[in-house]
């Protein structure tokens, strides 16, 4: 269920892109790498972003970053209480 807010919080300039990844994703992004998806660092469920988004608990969103040094900055987080 997404919050009913004022304003969209994904619009403001200071907040990275936030998605819901997919199994099919997860599954893809995460086949090669030596440690479990579910070790990933952490967002609460009640984050103002992941409540904007409507993700649940168990979720694994794709943060996306821009920067002027580093380009475009991928980080994933799970979802938790």
């Amino acid at each position: 269920m997404k919050s009913e807010t004022k304003f969209n919080i994904q619009k403001h300039m200071l907040v990275p892109k936030h998605e819901i990844m997919t199994e099919e994703e997860i599954s893809s992004e995460f086949s090669d790498v030596d440690y479990d998806f579910k070790n990933l660092p952490k967002i609460k469920v009640y984050d103002p972003v992941v409540l904007a988004i409507g993700a649940r608990k168990g979720d694994i969103l794709r943060i996306t970053r821009e920067s002027q040094t580093a380009g475009v900055f991928v980080t994933y987080r799970i979802v938790e209480e």
